[in-house]
């Protein structure tokens, strides 16, 4: 058997509430949002087509200043790895929690008609927050015209 695993998620999505960002005992910054990702087929006996949306929970370490930037609707690109964990609730009872724990985040675009001025980004523009400054990455390539998406609130199922 090999020696080697991966365990390596990327996700593009839309936030389905602002972050929210919280501190350790220790100082150190937590922020988590959940994510909707979706995806669209048509149904071979009835020819409909059919939708189907997902949640994905999302936790961000050391990156306190990003839930000013992780808004509601907002399309992002997630990179990082999937981890599950439990714990036992008041009444003694196992919960187990699946969660991304993300490496890389970076904010897609905004709502339609949302002024970029004072956010800190471009019009249209991709903003790269990566998770600890140590790790460098080349700038990521603006998204084409062409396949920009023009998400609501109405769009989020929240």
């Amino acid at each position: 058997m090999a020696s080697r695993s991966v365990n390596k998620v990327i996700l593009v999505g839309n936030l389905g509430k602002d972050a929210e960002t919280k501190f350790t005992t220790s100082g150190t910054a937590v922020t988590k949002f959940p994510i909707a990702t979706g995806r669209r087929w048509k149904d071979q006996q009835s020819g409909e087509w059919k939708e189907e949306t997902d949640w994905h929970n999302v936790i961000l370490w050391r990156s306190e200043n990003l839930a000013n930037y992780l808004l509601k609707g907002k399309q992002v690109y997630v990179e990082g790895r999937i981890q599950t964990r439990n714990y036992e609730d008041k009444d003694g009872k196992k919960i187990y929690v699946t969660e991304v724990v993300a490496e890389d985040v970076i904010l897609l675009g905004g709502r339609a008609g949302e002024a970029a001025a004072g956010s800190g980004e471009q019009a249209g523009g991709p903003v790269s927050m990566p998770r600890s400054a140590q790790r460098t990455q080349p700038p990521a390539a603006a998204p084409r015209d062409d396949f920009s998406q023009d998400i609501t609130d109405d769009d989020v199922p929240f």
